[in-house]
């Protein structure tokens, strides 16, 4: 598949963003367009919060949110769950290691609507990672990796991103 780069900042300093090829000829991102975006380069530490903004479409079963150092490296995958792989209405946290995935943790709460904008803020210590729903309720997840830095960010599914931003 053919990528596109364009450069963001960030108070740390420049970080890379890969999107698949658009077309010239398409006048708007898709949500299709936005599966396997992927943000390189960036310096998300410890104590910073990640806010991502965006809109899951009118039909979608899931989407996803990688945070880590690779693909292959996960520290934090979190994946909405409208109706994907036997849930309905479920988030779901993991890390991915090893070529391995770990312990699965599920939430209550599913504060996402199809076809509505929402917001989600990431914080992280060595210990767990915080992340902040749409509905104010909160996340614990163990940071497995213990790492004070991540590189790596990457959505999949059925998702439009309209905002990244790391404070």
């Amino acid at each position: 598949m053919r990528r596109v780069s364009s450069k963001a900042s960030s108070a740390e300093g420049e970080f890379l963003l890969l999107r698949p090829f658009i077309s010239q000829h398409t006048e708007q991102t898709t949500a299709e367009n936005m599966s396997g975006v992927v943000v390189q380069n960036m310096s998300f530490k410890a104590g910073q919060t990640l806010t991502l903004t965006g809109v899951p479409t009118a039909d979608s079963t899931n989407f996803a949110i990688n945070i880590g150092n690779s693909a292959d490296d996960l520290a934090l995958h979190m994946n909405a769950r409208f109706d994907a792989h036997g849930d309905q209405r479920t988030v779901v946290c993991n890390s991915y290691q090893g070529g391995n995935w770990c312990e699965e943790h599920r939430e209550g709460t599913f504060p996402f609507n199809q076809g509505e904008e929402f917001q989600i803020k990431v914080t992280f210590n060595n210990e767990e990672f915080t992340i902040s729903l749409p509905d104010g309720c909160k996340i614990h997840f163990p940071n497995r990796q213990a790492a004070e830095k991540y590189k790596f960010l990457n959505f999949d599914g059925e998702v439009r991103i309209s905002g990244i931003n790391i404070q």
